[in-house]
């Protein structure tokens, strides 16, 4: 196991709890076929909804302090190390894996994409942070560290749409749906925000939610 990536998120999970963001709306209206695997589930947030639609879910967190919250709330969940080892589940096992924002935390997401591509029946959900948002760009410009790249955010790959969508073709994906969020969106400024959503998603979206659908010319 990851000795120094469970101390921090174990110490991540021993002070706060998930809130609800756009990550979780967005990938709960993206569920299409049950039941549902989820990778890095944390406290178990994620799982809540899905049992909350009558959708089966299990998850797999390599914190042992998120595992027990799970537990608490009669969870599926275990703990397991996704990052160095294989999934401890069958081909095609789990018709939905679901992974929000987990990819960023992992030297090689690649491997686990591999992995997700063997235990998927059809489908991926899952979520990341644009690393080249226009609020980055800005704090770089201003000499400060953007907030996605700070020590206790744990985030070692930097994600943007493109690196994504490539990460996704190399291992059997095809990208069927992307919802993406904006910032400053009250108002005149919100319209043209939006705007800049549609024509520029790298640098106006401040994340992307994505489900992706296994292509044949992968079967294995």
């Amino acid at each position: 196991m990851n000795e120094s990536l469970s101390r921090l998120e174990n110490q991540y999970w021993n002070s706060r709890e998930q809130t609800l963001e756009f990550r979780h709306r967005a990938a709960i209206d993206l569920v299409k076929e049950k039941p549902v695997l989820d990778l890095g589930c944390g406290d178990g947030l994620f799982l809540k909804m899905l049992r909350e639609k009558g959708v089966a879910g299990k998850g797999l967190d390599i914190s042992k302090i998120a595992i027990e919250k799970c537990g608490k709330n009669n969870l599926d969940a275990m703990q397991f190390d996704f990052a160095v080892n294989k999934l401890p589940l069958d081909k095609g096992e789990f018709p939905t894996v679901v992974a929000l924002d987990v990819l960023e935390h992992l030297y090689e997401p690649e491997k686990l994409l591999e992995e997700i591509y063997r235990v998927s029946g059809k489908y991926l959900i899952l979520s990341v942070p644009n690393f080249s948002s226009l609020p980055a760009r800005m704090q770089m410009l201003i000499g400060k560290i953007p907030e996605n790249n700070r020590p206790k955010k744990g985030h070692v790959y930097w994600m943007n749409l493109g690196i994504i969508c490539n990460l996704l073709e190399k291992t059997g994906f095809k990208i069927e749906k992307i919802k993406m969020n904006t910032f400053w969106n009250k108002g005149l400024t919100g319209i043209f925000m939006k705007f800049g959503l549609k024509l520029f998603p790298q640098i106006f979206s401040l994340s992307f939610v994505i489900r992706a659908v296994k292509i044949d010319k992968f079967k294995e």
